[in-house]
């Protein structure tokens, strides 16, 4: 059994970690609260776009956007991957690049080539190890998406489907569900089909002005943008309340620990002090 002095050591030890944790869970606590609240204000508008392009994926207009249009063959992919910067959030970038690493293994056995774009630290760390093939990366956002940040790595995967080098482009990030869970999905961005963003009730044709082309190649571009941006906040939504469980179960753990020291501490202390009074009477009794 250790000594007292270690022991005490450890406790202290065990002590000052409970107090880091229980900051940083205060801390993912406010900051959920702000991106909780940024992640519902986009939801609107991504989903209002998201019926507009329903609609439009299945109107007959005189002209056809690129990223909306099939191709009779895939045979490359592109996967925007979508993490945090930061670790200690739980299994939370864990979860989502497992389910990335599982597509392009699936992706690879189809012989499709595969493209990747790293959205946070995490995902861009574990692609460069997993020998991906990354295109484009940001790292850096912080704590409020910025989309003046994400437009050049997105614009690069875009130019890249209008080229013809990839006839796909999946976005996968972490959908904020409640507090106490997330989960990782993995959606398609084009080609745009209204079955898969689910298409609005009735279909009908616009009327464009002041012409076709630039209206819907703005309404792409908007849209693409707009699902990104949403992705990323949800994800930062889902990063600060994994977080904050994370560092409630390591504080709850930390003072698990410290009450089994104490335990543990009180025993050596007592075992010591019936140790000396053991060795004082038999002291006594040997000098009379």
């Amino acid at each position: 059994m250790a000594n007292s002095k270690e022991i005490r050591t450890k406790i202290k030890s065990v002590e000052n970690t409970r107090k880091i944790t229980k900051a940083m869970e205060m801390v993912a606590a406010s900051k959920m609260r702000k991106a909780q609240e940024r992640m519902r204000a986009a939801r609107p508008y991504a989903e209002k776009i998201r019926n507009v392009a329903a609609h439009f994926s299945k109107a007959h207009p005189e002209y056809k956007h690129p990223f909306v249009v099939g191709r009779s063959e895939v045979k490359n992919v592109g996967l925007i991957v979508v993490s945090s910067d930061k670790g200690l959030c739980g299994g939370l970038n864990t979860n989502i690049l497992r389910l990335s690493l599982n597509q392009m293994k699936a992706w690879e056995q189809s012989s499709h080539g595969i493209a990747i774009s790293a959205i946070g630290n995490k995902s861009l760390g574990f692609m460069g190890r997993a020998g991906a093939n990354v295109k484009s990366s940001v790292t850096g956002l912080g704590d409020t998406p910025h989309m003046e940040k994400l437009i050049g790595p997105v614009k690069i995967m875009l130019d890249a489907y209008a080229a013809g080098e990839i006839d796909q482009l999946f976005i996968a990030y972490t959908r904020f569900i409640n507090t106490m869970k997330q989960e990782p999905v993995i959606e398609q961005l084009l080609p745009l089909s209204g079955d898969q963003i689910g298409s609005a009730e009735g279909h009908w044709d616009y009327i464009y002005e002041p012409d076709a082309a630039a209206v819907v190649d703005q309404l792409m571009i908007r849209y693409i943008e707009a699902l990104i941006y949403h992705a990323v906040a949800e994800n930062m939504a889902s990063e600060q309340s994994a977080r904050m469980v994370a560092m409630k179960s390591a504080s709850d753990n930390a003072k698990n620990v410290i009450g089994e020291l104490k335990l543990i501490y009180n025993k050596a202390r007592q075992a010591a002090i019936t140790k000396e009074i053991s060795e004082i009477v038999g002291g006594a009794a040997a000098v009379s």
